[in-house]
This record gives structure tokens, sequence and C-alpha cells, in this order.
């Protein structure tokens, strides 16, 4: 009997497939090839399902290294995760997401700011004929911080996202997020540790935790805002920022920082809400926290915001990535 031909597959006796599946790295296209090839975005009848707009579609978690400036003027280059999204008009798909990566290539040797970002949202507009652009860039920034009291010194990363927003008017907005993990000590079992030791002698340690605190700020227009000046202002309002280098001098030191510095979750937010608040630069806030318990099989957490009309509201769930 006569073997059948496969599409993509040799059959018994050598019979060949129908469908070529050899990879010729010589084939070298030219502009009438290019030209040739389909485009999705001619297609009449490409969009299935409801011919409603989509608010976000793009791309996520595309990663290169781009480039920060340190307040002192040091430049890093940082691995960075981009997040580039853009509004679609009913009835159209294939918003070719090339496009976005592409954008960010031809601007990969310039420092990025948020003057940048905005040039790029302009440019996604412009090439991609949409109404609403997005851009959210993630990233590990180093800042050297001291010991309390041995004079070391080492690297602490932070995670930061730049994100910038333009609508169809023209309007752009800057946002940055920043995590800050910090030590927490119970201002309840501080008391009573103290009290087991004064009435009976027992010698007894209040539970304290790896905590941390996620700030999403918008800046105000016209106003610049840098990543040392939010781990400064987490700092002066939580004061227990964990360790990098530490000598014995030092872990006693923060063993009497955090003593100076006891704090429930509800505390921490509080601090942040008076530091932040004092920051005109700042349009608008909010503080997420989580206390990691020692106590407890479960954290204790607290969400705080602003209170902009209009603006962000105490509406975060994610306490899942606050695990530090």
């Amino acid at each position: 009997m006569k073997k059948k031909p496969m599409y993509l597959h040799h059959t018994a006796g050598g019979v060949a497939p129908l469908v070529n599946r050899t990879f010729d790295a010589t084939f070298k296209t030219d502009a009438a090839y290019q030209k040739s090839l389909p485009d999705m975005m001619e297609a009449v009848n490409a969009a299935d399902g409801a011919r409603v707009p989509i608010q976000q579609v793009g791309c996520a978690n595309f990663r290169l290294p781009l480039k920060f400036r340190a307040a002192n003027g040091n430049v890093h280059t940082l691995e960075t995760s981009v997040t580039g999204t853009v509004s679609l008009q009913a009835g159209l798909k294939g918003i070719n997401m090339g496009r976005i990566m592409r954008s960010f290539y031809e601007h990969e040797d310039e420092v990025f700011t948020f003057d940048v970002l905005r040039r790029l949202l302009a440019k996604y507009q412009r090439k991609i004929d949409t109404f609403d652009a997005r851009i959210k860039l993630s990233f590990s920034f180093p800042i050297r911080q001291k010991s309390l009291r041995s004079g070391l010194s080492g690297w602490q990363y932070y995670r930061v996202a730049f994100e910038g927003t333009m609508d169809r008017t023209g309007k752009y907005r800057r946002f940055i997020d920043f995590d800050f993990v910090y030590s927490s000590t119970c201002p309840c079992s501080a008391e009573l540790a103290e009290h087991a030791r004064n009435t009976r002698g027992v010698f007894a340690t209040p539970h304290a935790q790896r905590s941390k605190a996620r700030v999403r700020v918008e800046l105000a227009a016209g106003r610049s805002l840098t990543i040392e000046d939010l781990q400064l202002h987490c700092a002066n309002a939580l004061k227990t920022e964990t360790q990098v280098m530490v000598k014995r001098e030092d872990e006693q030191a923060f063993a009497e920082l955090n003593g100076a510095h006891i704090k429930f979750v509800e505390d921490a937010a509080r601090l942040l809400y008076r530091e932040f608040g004092a920051d005109k630069r700042i349009v608008d806030f909010q503080v997420a926290c989580a206390h990691l318990e020692s106590l407890h099989s479960h954290d204790a957490v607290s969400v705080i915001c602003k209170g902009v009309k209009g603006g962000f509201t105490a509406d975060f769930s994610d306490f899942q990535s606050l695990i530090c």
C-alpha cells in the first residue's frame, strides 16, 4: 500500500513531508520581500470576541540594562524589567509589540529619567496610534549605607519602579514605587518582657521581625524627587532600617535603636504618613506595611493613603509581595 505523506515528518519508505521544515541561515530579505509580508493591521476581520476597546495591551518583563543616575552624580547600569502598554481601539489587534521594545533600544545609551519616559510615551502614541500609553521600569537600586558605630559600610539594594502615563490629552503623570525593609519590635511584648524581668527576674525578649513598607508616590508637576530622597523619608520615619555591614558594636547599637523605636504596624503607617505628607514635591501617596510576625503564624499589615480626592485609595491586597 502506498504510504501517505505527512505534513511535517518523513514516513516509512522515504516519503518526504509536504511542508519544508528546514531553516536557511543564508536567506536574506530585501525591501520587496519585506513589503510582501502579511500585516495583521491590514486585516478587516482580525478581531475576535466583543468589539470593544482594551484599556491596556502590550508586553511585560522584557529586560535590558538601563542607566540611572544617583543623587551624587554617579551612573549605575542596572538590569531593568520593562512593562509597556497602550490602549487599543475597538476592532483592532496586533499592536506590534516589537515597536515598544525597539523604542527602548533607541534610548539605551541615555541615562533614564522621567523626561526620557515622557518622550517614549509620546513616541508610542504617534507610532501605534493609541489614546493612552503607560511605561513602568522596575529595578534594584544600590545605595551605600554606613553601619551604626563601627564605621563600616555596604551596599543596600532597594526595589524601585518608575512609571509614566500619558492620556489622550497629552497629560503626563509620574509615579515612583519604593520598598523599604526595616525591623519592628512589638510594643506589647516589650512591656511584657520587662514585666517578667522586674517581677520574677526572668530574662525575656520582645518579639521583633523583618518588615517592609511599600510606598507609591505621584510627583507634583514640575517637581523632582530622587530615590535617595525616598530612602531618607522612610529612614527618618521608621528609624530601624535593616543593616548591611555589622560588627558587635553595631549589633548592640541596632538592639538599642529598636528599643528606642518600638512600633506596631499601624504606628509604621502613621509615621510614614507624617513624613511623606510634609513633602510638597509629592502630590499623592499610598503606603502598605507588613510586619512578618515572629509571634504569630500570620503577618500584621496596614495600608494608608494621603486622601486626595480622586487620587490613591487604600485598596492594596498583594501583601504576599511584601514578604522579605
